[in-house]
């Protein structure tokens, strides 16, 4: 977009005003810049998966897009998981990382989203099917949202094992709100809780 002379200057809450809402949103995404100035910085944990073709490589080009948003990045150890809910597939490689973004939840979602998509993977098929690379939102600091897109805390994270293990790993302390009829509780005790069968961690390293 090219500016006359006397226009708002770019990336201005006036240059916001001259814009489309769809236009926004594109622009938010392709630069990660929040309506109305700078976001404070928010930690945010995210799961990690794979279990179609290279599974290390796959977890390993997730760290990398994630280096593109996150900072102070904490990596989990690699565990390989037996599948769930949907058994007819091979074995899980997965992974928890944390860190500390500006971006919105739903900008970050928008970012897991792409990655998954630049792995070759495609929306589809069986409901917690195989895969090239999942890559979920756990946590967005102490928030609890539901929307149509995205539920905060992730909904499934509690009886995972394959989630809670690695994240207790570098986020043993960080106390999962209450939502629905789960009590707040920190990831330590829900790892401690969950049943573990079927989860091994490896020597892979991200």
């Amino acid at each position: 977009m090219t500016l006359n002379a006397g226009a708002p200057s770019w990336g201005s809450r006036a240059f916001l005003r001259t814009l489309r809402c769809d236009q926004v949103a594109r622009l938010q995404l392709s630069t990660h810049m929040p309506v109305g100035g700078s976001r404070e910085q928010v930690w945010v944990a995210i799961g990690l998966g794979s279990n179609v073709g290279d599974r290390l490589a796959h977890l390993r080009f997730a760290i990398r897009r994630l280096g593109y948003v996150l900072s102070e990045s904490r990596i989990s150890g690699v565990y390989e998981s037996d599948p769930v809910d949907y058994l007819d597939q091979p074995a899980f490689l997965n992974a928890c990382c944390t860190g500390r973004t500006r971006l919105s939840p739903h900008q970050l979602l928008y970012e897991l989203q792409d990655a998954e998509r630049a792995a070759g993977r495609r929306r589809g098929g069986p409901r917690f099917g195989p895969r090239e690379l999942d890559l979920d939102l756990l946590l967005y600091g102490d928030l609890v949202l539901e929307t149509e897109h995205l539920i905060l805390p992730h909904p499934r994270m509690r009886e995972r094992a394959f989630v809670l293990v690695p994240l207790a790993e570098v986020a043993a302390d960080w106390t999962v709100a209450a939502m629905r009829d789960c009590e707040a509780a920190t990831v330590a005790e829900l790892a401690a809780a969950v049943e573990v069968a079927g989860i091994e961690r490896t020597e892979y390293e991200l």
